[in-house]
């Protein structure tokens, strides 16, 4: 025997379409679709759930870039095997500051544009994500997993403190997890830090724990991650000069050679530095007494 249906007036009826429209609510909103074709480059919003793009990239020309050939030259490669569909690894620069690091890896996303842009390969994009967004790396791959564009994934001045779990985030997505990194994204990360920790945090896990080698193997393992290490030292007094003068030709900042050995070496030393950085402090300084723009 059938029954009737519900009248509209039912209050059962007008329950469960309460309750009905209240789950409705809480579901999660869907995800945007992403126009990646709107830039080369990204920053990552996870408090917008999307990729905001970037239309001009801050970047330095790779010509500018001295002292670091054998870095340069591995990070080129890595990224341009990357951006034609080939195998790379995840890249972790690091060591001494201001020494090009973050001004690099910009670089060689740019490089592999240009060298990339009349093959078949996908369109490479660029995406940043900061330090204190990293626990939301899950949502970010979900972004672009499936995508028919490849990503670098880009974090500037990589560390953990004491405390800080974050960590454990990065290294799902870098190599654990069941679904793994994306074959169309790579983590290039810069860091003042081999290991991303502070010497005196693994330190003190060292001293307090029963199996030292143990304590500190989880949060060491993760630079593992990266397959590629690349480490950035401090340049001499002739490859600052050449830094300096390479950054004058680029500009067309005509000035006594003498006056500017003498000027940005004692620009240097009361900096306490010698760097690519301090180097272009020093041409901005010059370029501003001189009335000159610092425009290519």
């Amino acid at each position: 025997m059938s029954q009737s249906p519900l009248p509209a007036t039912d209050p059962l009826l007008t329950e469960l379409r309460r309750i009905a429209d209240a789950l409705e609510r809480l579901k999660p909103p869907a995800a945007p679709q992403m126009d990646f074709a709107a830039a080369d480059a990204f920053v990552w919003r996870p408090d917008l759930g999307q990729l905001v793009p970037v239309p001009k990239v801050n970047r330095v020309e790779m010509g500018l870039l001295r002292g670091i050939d054998r870095v340069r030259d591995l990070l080129n490669d890595n990224t341009e095997r990357f951006a034609r569909g080939l195998p790379a690894n995840n890249a972790l620069l690091w060591g001494a500051r201001g020494m090009g690091k973050s001004s690099l890896v910009k670089a060689a996303h740019a490089a592999a544009i240009k060298s990339t842009e009349r093959s078949t390969a996908a369109k490479l994009k660029l995406v940043e994500i900061h330090r204190e967004d990293i626990e939301t790396l899950p949502n970010l791959m979900t972004l672009m997993r499936g995508s028919d564009c490849r990503f670098i994934v880009f974090c500037d001045d990589l560390s953990f403190d004491a405390d800080d779990t974050s960590y454990k985030s990065l290294k799902a997505v870098l190599e654990g997890g069941i679904e793994g990194r994306p074959d169309n994204v790579v983590f290039y990360a810069t860091s003042n830090r081999r290991h991303l920790l502070p010497r005196d945090m693994m330190d003190n896990e060292r001293g307090t724990a029963i199996n030292p080698g143990e304590a500190i193997e989880e949060k060491v393992s993760l630079s593992d991650r990266f397959g590629l290490w690349l480490g950035f030292h401090k340049c001499s007094q002739d490859e600052y000069l050449e830094m300096v003068r390479g950054y004058a030709r680029h500009y067309g900042l005509t000035f006594d050679d003498e006056r500017l050995t003498n000027e940005c070496l004692e620009w240097a030393t009361t900096r306490g530095s010698r760097s690519g950085r301090t180097a272009y402090q020093y041409i901005q300084d010059l370029a501003g007494r001189l009335g000159a723009t610092l425009s290519s």
